[in-house]
């Protein structure tokens, strides 16, 4: 199963738009200073992991959290149009999604929303036929005008193991901002909104906070801790905080903040 080796999935710059023009993969890093003892220089792609066993529906039979969210609006992978003929292989689960990652795709902001769907798919088959994986990388999209898209394969209610932050895909999803975060006032509201509602339900499924901090595993030396280690994470993280990048942009990673006070605020939270 090639998917779940996935790398850095920020995208390099690539322009928009159209088919082949908007396949935005690949790896998206910024220079950082040596890793510290301990740490690893930045990764080839992953190996294949232990396959997993199948227990999201754990997951869906435990009692509803008092402090969940509503599930948001989702465009489903027939709405923008995906080839399920590309998918190599079934989808894995974890256990139940206790962490979110955030990412951008790096492609540039001068999108049209309507053609957005063109957009993910030319994502999807970037991820596909260029770097060989079985499916898209990320769970889900969100754009500039704030609609959300289902993004891998397997489920939008069920803790699906995507190809998005080496190391630690497992009981994690990873939500893709379309376009490029690094300049001041580059995020929109809306954009910011949706991903909080996003980021309320998938946590809410499990009655994780998410102002929390969470103790993961990492299941490959290749990300920015030794294989076997356990690390904290906030709830609501960026990719840079499990991989050497700059993922999801130095703009977006500053709103991560707001974006976890919003959430909490979905669940009902104080």
């Amino acid at each position: 199963m090639r998917s779940i080796q996935a790398a850095s999935l920020c995208a390099a710059g690539a322009g928009i738009i159209g088919l082949a023009a908007v396949a935005a993969w690949g790896a998206h890093a910024a220079p950082y200073p040596p890793p510290a003892a301990g740490r690893l220089p930045r990764p080839s792609p992953q190996p294949r992991p232990v396959p997993l066993a199948d227990l999201s529906h754990r997951t869906l039979t435990h009692p509803v959290s008092l402090y969940g969210a509503a599930r948001p609006a989702i465009v489903s992978r027939a709405g923008w149009g995906a080839d399920e003929s590309l998918l190599h292989e079934a989808p894995r689960y974890g256990h139940a999604v206790r962490v979110v990652f955030l990412h951008h795709t790096d492609n540039g902001n001068g999108y049209d929303c309507a053609r957005v769907p063109e957009i993910i798919r030319g994502i999807y088959t970037g991820h596909v036929k260029d770097q060989k994986w079985d499916d898209v990388g990320y769970n889900f999209f969100v754009d500039k005008c704030g609609t959300i898209y289902e993004g891998r394969a397997g489920g939008v209610t069920r803790p699906v193991v995507g190809a998005q932050s080496v190391g630690f895909n497992i009981d994690t999803v990873g939500i893709a901002a379309i376009g490029s975060y690094d300049a001041a006032g580059s995020v929109p509201h809306v954009m910011t909104e949706a991903i909080a509602k996003l980021s309320a339900w998938k946590l809410g499924l499990a009655g994780i906070d998410p102002r929390s901090t969470q103790k993961l595993r990492s299941s490959n030396n290749k990300s920015r801790f030794r294989k076997g280690t356990h690390e904290d994470f906030n709830a609501i993280s960026g990719h840079r905080d499990a991989f050497f990048t700059d993922c999801p942009g130095e703009e977006l990673y500053a709103q991560l903040p707001a974006i976890r006070a919003e959430a909490a605020r979905l669940q009902g939270r104080h």
